[in-house]
């Protein structure tokens, strides 16, 4: 009696690796909660977590499409003021993230130099920050400096917000123009400010797309901050991501390169083909006192290591002999990092 329960309990190994299975779905998954007292289960994978005291609106694979369109026009946006400039304008980006517009405030530079402008038809209003070192180096430029970084900071006169607002509007005209292929957008200047704390443009807790630049005229490297209310891109980033979703699908779907065909014309052209051996050293005095009919003692070994130059590129890796009465060398090996 006992031998036969022992045997009974004694599972196959097609049961064995089933129950792993189940254990290791189990493991993965977790309870989802429904209305009504409903109940499920669901794979981790599918499950994004959310913070509700940071919230994020967008998934990794939309913020990466983002963050790809704003490289793009980062780089569009540098050349444009290196020749309005007249100077390198180096840029890249630092950060790209969502942010409650109260938390955004509070992180930015007093005082500073705040631009508040429009982009219709979009809802809401943006922010252009600029640290007041990079304003006023760029400044400089505009009025024929050098664009040396300027240590003395100032409230800048009017004749100076005249200037600068030329930058603005580059910048924000660059970033409307990045949006085209999707909308048509025309962005308004509305004013300036020198202290976050004092920026109304918004309610507190609205989520802002914010993507911070790190700038470089001259000796000077500071940030710069470019603010838009989210609520105000979905649309936007949307149509941005079904675009690219084409591209991809495109790119998977096109048909494969076709191999370079020869071309008949080189036929005839002569290519000098040698063969040589390596790692034969000779002492400069064993050189000068070589003669007709001296023996030079070769490591057998160097027979299998003949390397076939083709014109002055080696190509092969052979071993020398003889065929047909002639000497030959056979290719063993394609060298293709020479």
């Amino acid at each position: 009696m006992e031998a036969n329960q022992t045997e009974a309990e004694v599972l196959s190994q097609s049961e064995v690796e089933r129950l792993l299975a189940e254990v290791s779905t189990e493991e993965n998954s977790v309870t989802v909660h429904k209305d009504g007292a409903e109940k499920s289960r669901q794979s981790e994978d599918r499950i994004q977590p959310y913070d509700f005291r940071n919230p994020v609106f967008l998934s990794q694979g939309d913020m990466r499409k983002l963050r790809l369109h704003h490289e793009a026009f980062i780089k569009d946006l540098a050349s444009r003021l290196s020749i309005f400039l007249r100077l390198e304008f180096g840029l890249q980006m630092a950060k790209l993230h969502t942010v409650p517009f109260d938390k955004f405030t509070e992180s930015l530079n007093n005082p500073t130099y705040i631009t508040v402008f429009k982009v219709e038809p979009l809802k809401g209003l943006c922010v252009l920050e600029m640290h007041p070192r990079l304003g006023l180096t760029i400044v400089d430029r505009l009025m024929g400096g050098p664009a040396h970084s300027i240590n003395h900071e100032h409230d800048l006169s009017d004749i100076e917000h005249a200037l600068l607002e030329q930058v603005v509007n580059l910048i924000m005209s660059e970033w409307a123009a990045s949006w085209t292929p999707f909308q048509e957008l025309r962005p308004t200047l509305l004013g300036y400010e020198s202290n976050g704390r004092f920026l109304n443009t918004c309610a507190h807790d609205t989520i802002l797309l914010a993507m911070t630049m790190e700038a470089r005229i001259g000796d000077c490297m500071e940030q710069l901050q470019l603010a838009i209310p989210f609520h105000a891109l979905e649309a936007l980033i949307r149509r941005l991501g079904q675009k690219m979703d084409d591209a991809s699908g495109d790119a998977a779907n096109a048909a494969p390169v076709a191999k370079p065909s020869w071309n008949r014309q080189f036929d005839d052209i002569q290519v000098p083909v040698t063969a040589e051996w390596q790692g034969l050293e000779m002492t400069a005095g064993q050189v000068a006192s070589l003669r007709e009919g001296d023996f030079v003692r070769l490591d057998p070994s160097l027979a299998n290591e003949v390397r076939v130059r083709l014109s002055q590129i080696t190509k092969f890796n052979g071993t020398i002999g003889v065929t047909d009465q002639r000497w030959a060398v056979q290719l063993n090996e394609v060298l293709k990092n020479t």
